[in-house]
């Protein structure tokens, strides 16, 4: 939306922001319901097939929304619901396709998380999916 105009830079900072801390700190709730350590850092899971994944991911969940945007707005929860639940399931990275939940899974040491140094790799991917959706969808749907 930012880099569609339709959203102001103050606006954009502030919901990053708000991911990333609402990010640990469901990583940190998990922890605790689940009875793990408070503090971890994932020691598995990065490589480039999950990254090519990631991209996959997060190219079709932008191109989900600015599609959904374009024609029918208030389908966009339920859009993006349904896509994140198969994308969970028809991708390698199972699908974070949020430079915020990457970060927050670098700090789980479970099935979910991801190596630190697999998180870069990981954001960037999800920035070249959601360049070329951004691309694409201005495209597709033309004002």
């Amino acid at each position: 939306m930012a880099l569609r105009g339709e959203l102001a830079a103050r606006s954009t900072a502030i919901y990053i922001g708000a991911q990333v801390i609402g990010g640990v700190l469901g990583v940190w709730a998990a922890h605790l319901m689940f009875e793990l350590p408070l503090w971890q850092v994932a020691a598995t899971r990065t490589g480039p097939g999950q990254w090519f994944a990631e991209a996959v991911a997060t190219f079709g969940l932008v191109l989900t929304i600015v599609g959904c945007s374009a024609r029918t707005p208030s389908a966009v929860p339920y859009a993006v619901g349904l896509y994140i639940t198969a994308a969970y399931w028809f991708t390698a990275s199972t699908s974070f396709a949020n430079p915020a939940v990457t970060i927050a899974r670098s700090l789980s040491d479970t099935f979910a998380g991801i190596t630190p140094a697999g998180v870069i790799p990981f954001i960037a991917a999800q920035f070249i999916g959601m360049f070329a959706a951004v691309v694409l969808g201005g495209w597709l749907w033309r004002e």
